[in-house]
């Protein structure tokens, strides 16, 4: 007899199409109506009369079909999204009359009485792989049915997946236990107390299983733990151990068999303690003591989506009861988040690697998929999970809804989060369900991706879906999430002079609106007339959405409605924001006390801050921030004076947090020496954009940490001093970072130590040091610590970079080399910086023409007052200084607006026409003096023409 294995699929006959097809069923007029009904619906029509000739073909039961209430409908639905179920009902067409209880999802419990009827019914001779395989399809045809005629939402359709799993999970542990007791015994273990106790084994579900969030083609990640060690009681005993690995090795073959009905589930163990090198089944007491001891951190982390999910319970819940305190950080533990970054790239790399040479697109690994929205969530929860334990939830989307809530998650982060991971999720369940395969990956063919847009759910890709608008779509998602991943995950940015940098997307296209008239604004005549009068006269379009949200919340706060109405100002103020700056919009409907920031009379205080907490600093940041740039919006603040002020409030966090860095340090890592006394010591010194005084919103600092020489004997407590400043700076919260810090431009970058002394950096510099290390500190100055001697330190550095570079024509070759190579590798994706013309262009030539001035030194410099410093020298000619000025003004206030309106850095203007005139608006009000009305793309062309031919002139030789 021929094996499962050996089994023949059905010979299919030749694919009919059309008219020819439908003529063939010889259906009467109304019959043929109908079904023409139904096939204009189905995404694959042509596949659908396929089988419907198949069947007619090899059953002659047609008629039956076509007078059933739904069957025709369920027919053509099933055979446009799924070949093998397809063929699944051509040998068992009854099975769309079976169909039942399709206008909700059902439990565990109620497939385990379907499963266990099932099985009733089955011949005794069929082997039980088969049959639960051949249950499994025809429980899915259901939820496919729901899941494609809408008759349940993504996160039913995700749970129903996992119930049924759950219940075929259940059955079969049962089964293969009580074969096993019948042979063995019992297993029993003595309790604490002397008491003997049956000893049972929990069958743990992790991954998407675990979270209730199985696809219809998914591995399921496993776990076996017994309650105890001890032995049956059976004639011939064996230890639990050996009973219980046992059942796990069964137990995993059984539901991995491969049968003419496919199989039931891919099982992975290699999630279980010690991995792949682990016992395949661990008691409890060696499970807690390896979480508690041994996990690594991955490991704990993957424990937010474990759940019991078959077996016997006991054991599982009490080993998740052990180990929930160790999985959410009790503080705002940064470590947690880097490791889940770390773990995220590994897999990237690994991605990269595997498809190296295949244009294969995985929807589920790529940057911005769904591995990364997970990530992210996985990331959140841990930090924040430890204080508010509501967050603890395996399954994604729930815990997207309840990080929102708890204001974890901006409306606006959350509303595209979800979005993109339904998108993706119902994505990937299209790719599966058509050939029960596990696959992540679009396919390339320009006819299957119109016909996988056509299956995607109705109103995700509008009424005349395609294989364009699909990658379109899935683009703009990726996008977005990439956007959120970056700005919460402690991204670490390249260095000013690197490699190039991961391309970072456009924002987002924005959607014009018409001028809102809804019954929530005109409500205000009644509650905020002067307010309402405002409104109808500024004529909201763009912030129009974002402003209802924000009126929902003041409705219920009638003071902050109350000033917005007797304040004038402060209500165009705030009406500025929401049409120019979707960000700080978002901030304006999470913390509407950020108004107070806005008012006229509101004067910042210029003392020094001094704060314990670093909770109460970060929010005074986070207000301070808003303040300057609202007045930039609101009160066309020049571009370099909002800098300067944005650099100032980083130079005051970065005092702050070292003052406590000191503090905490020397509570818990006390100087070696007794009698030594940290205080100002270490010197803390930014370069790039914070030492020249550009910093800007989402800006990264590049910082560098330097010891005097008197000080090596405390080496390793001001390591730990720099490194819990870093740690302070850049610790994740609710409110988000302050700013990530960089910490690269130090001797030998990332492979250097964080901390090093004076003379190691001279001694580096002086032989060592490339030329770009060197220059990249002509823009350096001293933030923290002990600021008079580390601008001496700086002085002394400089003439060190002098005398190599800038006695010779060495620095003038090398330099020019240098932004070559960096045109070539970032120009493409970085026009704006790095394209030809661009601010690269105007800064080398600076950095150059400073290199000319006999090794002056400055203590600050930012862009305009070099240029006014090499004109007085005589090194710029009239000319080309004042329109140097106006392009390096003209690149700020354009990269300026591009982060006040999108909240983080863009590298190239958008190509969207109204996120352009938004932006040309924006640069209107920092350049008044702009004597041209050159759409803006002109105006950069202009600019970026005549200043390369400055930088050729100047380069030339």
């Amino acid at each position: 007899m021929a094996s499962l294995l050996e089994t023949q699929p059905l010979r299919k006959p030749a694919l009919v199409r059309g008219e020819a097809a439908l003529l063939s069923l010889d259906l009467p007029s109304e019959q043929q109506d109908r079904l023409k009904a139904f096939l204009g619906a189905a995404p694959d029509p042509d596949t659908a009369i396929h089988y419907l000739v198949s069947l007619k073909q090899q059953h002659q039961d047609l008629e039956r079909l076509l007078h059933s209430p739904s069957g025709l409908q369920h027919f053509v639905t099933v055979t446009s999204f799924s070949r093998f179920l397809s063929e699944e009902i051509l040998q068992n067409p009854q099975w769309l009359e079976d169909v039942s209880e399709m206008n909700r999802a059902l439990t565990a419990s109620e497939f385990k009485k379907r499963l266990n009827k099932f099985l009733r019914d089955q011949p005794q001779e069929k082997p039980l792989a088969f049959s639960l395989a051949l249950f499994r399809r025809q429980q899915i045809l259901r939820i496919l049915l729901r899941d494609v005629l809408g008759l349940g939402s993504l996160s039913e359709t995700t749970e129903e997946l996992s119930n049924l799993a759950d219940a075929i999970l259940h059955i079969s542990y049962k089964r293969i236990r009580a074969d096993l007791v019948e042979r063995h015994g019992t297993p029993r273990y003595v309790d604490e107390n002397g008491e003997t106790r049956k000893c049972g084994m929990s069958v743990i579900a992790l991954g998407k299983l675990g979270g209730r969030e199985l696809n219809y083609s998914s591995d399921i990640d496993l776990m076996f733990v017994y309650a105890a060690n001890g032995e049956t009681d059976g004639e011939h005993p064996i230890s639990n151990k050996e009973f219980y690995k046992k059942v796990a090795n069964q137990y995993t073959e059984l539901l991995s068999t491969y049968t003419a009905e496919g199989l039931c589930y891919r099982v992975d163990l290699r999630l279980r303690p010690d991995g792949s090198l682990g016992e395949v089944c661990i008691s409890l007491d060696g499970a807690k003591s390896y979480y508690q001891t041994r996990a690594r951190d991955w490991e704990l982390q993957m424990l937010i989506k474990a759940r019991v999910a078959a077996g016997d319970p006991e054991a599982g819940r009490e080993l998740l009861r052990t180990v929930e305190p160790l999985i959410y950080s009790s503080t705002l533990d940064f470590s947690a988040v880097e490791a889940v970054s770390a773990t995220r790239e590994r897999m990237s790399e690994k991605l990269s690697r595997r498809k190296l040479g295949k244009p294969v697109f995985d929807v589920k690994l790529a940057p911005g998929g769904i591995r990364d929205v997970e990530f992210l969530v996985q990331c959140l929860q841990r930090l924040h999970g430890g204080r508010v334990p509501w967050l603890r939830h395996g399954g994604t989307m729930l815990a997207l809804s309840r990080l929102s809530d708890k204001d974890l998650l901006s409306a606006a982060e959350y509303g595209r989060l979800i979005a993109a991971y339904r998108f993706l999720r119902n994505l990937e369940h299209r790719l599966q369900i058509a050939e029960d395969r596990q696959t992540h990956s679009l396919p390339t063919a320009p006819r299957e991706l119109d016909l996988l847009a056509k299956k995607m759910p109705s109103g995700q890709l509008g009424s005349a879906p395609s294989g364009e608008k699909l990658l379109l779509e899935l683009n703009a998602h990726l996008e977005a999430v990439q956007e959120i991943y970056e700005r919460v995950i402690h991204a670490q940015r390249p260095i000013y002079y690197s490699l190039p940098p991961a391309v970072t997307p456009q924002i987002e296209a924005l959607e014009v609106v018409e001028p809102t008239s809804s019954n929530l604004i005109r409500s205000l005549d009644e509650r905020a007339p002067e307010l309402a009068s405002l409104v109808s006269k500024m004529q909201l379009r763009r912030g129009a959405g974002a402003f209802e949200h924000f009126l929902e919340k003041l409705m219920r706060d009638s003071p902050w409605l109350a000033l917005l109405n007797s304040d004038g100002e402060l209500a165009q103020s705030v009406l500025d924001i929401f049409e120019n700056s979707p960000y700080f919009a978002d901030e304006l409907v999470r913390y509407p006390d950020l108004m107070e920031e806005l008012s006229a009379r509101h004067v910042a205080s210029s003392a020094p801050i001094f704060f314990d907490d670093i909770s109460h600093l970060r929010r005074f940041f986070r207000r301070e921030m808003f303040r300057i740039q609202a007045a930039s919006i609101c009160r066309r603040v020049p571009v370099f004076e909002t800098l300067q002020q944005t650099s100032d409030l980083a130079d005051a966090a970065i005092a702050a947090c070292y003052r406590m860095a000191v503090e905490h340090i020397a509570a818990s890592h006390p100087p070696v020496a007794r009698k030594y006394e940290p205080f100002q010591q270490l010197m803390v010194i930014a370069l790039g954009r914070l030492g020249m005084r550009e910093f800007d919103l989402a800006s990264d600092a590049d910082l560098v940490f330097v010891l005097p020489e008197e000080d090596r004997e405390e080496h390793v407590f001001w390591t730990h001093v720099a490194e819990r400043i870093v740690d302070l700076i850049t610790a994740y919260t609710g409110t988000g970072v302050m700013f990530t810090v960089d910490a690269r431009l130090r001797p030998n970058g990332s492979a250097g130590a964080l901390l090093q002394s004076e003379a190691s950096y001279k001694e580096y510099f002086e032989k060592n040091a490339e030329a770009w290390e060197g220059i990249a500190y002509m823009k350096a100055r001293a933030v923290a610590g002990d600021t008079d001697r580390a601008t001496t330190f700086l002085n002394e550095l400089q003439k060190v970079d002098w005398r190599r570079y800038g006695q010779s024509g060495r620095s003038k070759r090398d330099l020019r080399q240098m932004r070559l190579r960096l045109e070539k590798e970032q120009g493409p994706d970085h026009p704006l910086k790095a394209g030809p013309g661009g601010f690269y262009d105007i800064d080398f030539s600076l950095l150059f023409l400073r290199l000319k001035a006999g090794g002056i030194f400055y203590k600050v410099l930012n862009t305009p007052e070099r240029v006014d410093i090499i004109e007085a020298m005589g090194h710029l000619e009239r000319a080309d200084a004042q329109f140097l000025l106006e392009a390096a003004t003209f690149y700020r206030a354009v990269d300026h607006a591009l982060r006040v309106y999108s909240g983080h850095a863009e590298t190239s203007l958008p190509n969207s026409e109204s996120q352009l005139q938004v932006l040309t608006g924006l640069v209107h009000r920092w350049i008044p003096e702009r004597k041209n009305d050159l759409p803006l793309k002109s105006e950069l062309a202009r600019i970026q023409n005549r200043t390369r031919a400055i930088f050729e002139r100047l380069f030339s030789n």
